[in-house]
């Protein structure tokens, strides 16, 4: 009797635990690989020492050579870049993020470690070896940092701005195919310095990132990557509509912000390329716009501000309006 009892409780607790486990089970995990600068650009920024020339009216002749090393620059923000992406991914909650070890021991063995060229036979192979539905690739190819020095003519007087560029290549494949799923490019730099549109004379000297900025920098570099793998894979959807609000699976740390607007898309059909028979997606038909009043950790609320067909609904679509 006690045997029978017991032996039904524990099929009574596995199905109540299935729920869970199917919940579990349907959470992605990716693997991203270590960020790495493309080899024309590591060979660029190695050991640079720029001359700073004081052409100024008064005293010609001064001069200040000033030697940075650029690499360690750039290594130091790639180190950062590392972590922040790591943990920017986690916490959009939609992945489990795979140990960055055994990704580098695979790409490792095909001698891609330093390249960060990856095609779809290897992206397969990757996500075989290691179980990772999906692999994410970054590659730095542009980095500079100095600072830029007017002088304008008549008067001797001088300003000076900083010119910062960061970009990254990032590549989203489907390690079950091996099918490249997107290619973006993200920059950022310092557009906050007011461009000076006098006539003058320019010498350049190099400037060096502060700690506190290469963190911001590569903050904001692995907020702007990692919301946007998550949002090409599982784009941001209604959950609830409830009279002129919704509720979206977009939470803290996902790109989203108080004020945002969106789009909102009901999805159609799916569409099948006719020459290559490859799926595109299902179609997408904008039915109305929303604006976000509340950010949660998990999820934000939105207000509806048109959906003048009543087609907004559960599962619909959002796309950040431009």
């Amino acid at each position: 009797m006690k045997k029978s009892l017991l032996k039904n409780l524990a099929v009574i607790a596995g199905l109540v635990l299935l729920p869970a486990l199917a919940g579990a089970q349907e959470k992605a995990t990716i693997a991203i690989s270590s960020i790495k600068p493309t080899a024309s650009l590591a060979a660029s920024v190695k050991g640079v020492t720029k001359v700073d020339t004081q052409n100024n009216t008064a005293d010609r002749q001064k001069s200040e050579s000033i030697t940075l090393d650029t690499q360690q620059e750039l290594n130091r923000i790639i180190e950062s870049l590392d972590g922040q992406l790591i943990d920017r991914v986690n916490a959009t909650r939609k992945f489990d993020v795979l140990s960055r070890s055994d990704l580098a021991d695979v790409l490792k063995e095909q001698d891609l470690g330093a390249s960060g060229n990856v095609d779809a036979k290897t992206a397969a192979k990757a996500g075989k070896l290691t179980g990772a539905k999906y692999l994410l690739v970054a590659t730095v190819d542009d980095f500079q940092d100095y600072m830029e020095k007017a002088i304008f003519d008549g008067t001797g007087e001088s300003a000076t701005k900083r010119v910062f560029r960061f970009s990254i290549v990032g590549k989203i494949y489907d390690s079950s195919t091996g099918k490249l799923l997107e290619s973006a490019n993200f920059q950022t730099g310092n557009d906050a310095f007011k461009q000076i549109k006098q006539e003058r004379n320019y010498s350049v000297k190099s400037g060096e990132l502060s700690d506190e900025m290469m963190v911001a920098v590569a903050r904001s570099m692995a907020e702007k990557i990692a919301t946007h793998v998550v949002d090409v894979i599982f784009p941001a959807k209604v959950l609830v509509k409830r009279d002129n609000t919704v509720t979206i699976n977009r939470g803290e740390g996902v790109g989203v912000a108080e004020g945002d607007v969106f789009n909102v898309f009901a999805l159609g059909e799916e569409m099948v390329d006719p020459d290559t028979k490859e799926s595109l997606g299902r179609e997408e038909v904008k039915v109305g716009k929303v604006k976000i009043s509340q950010v949660n950790p998990k999820t934000s609320i939105a207000t509806i501000l048109d959906d003048a067909t009543s087609s907004i609904a559960p599962g619909a679509v959002l796309r950040k309006a431009q």
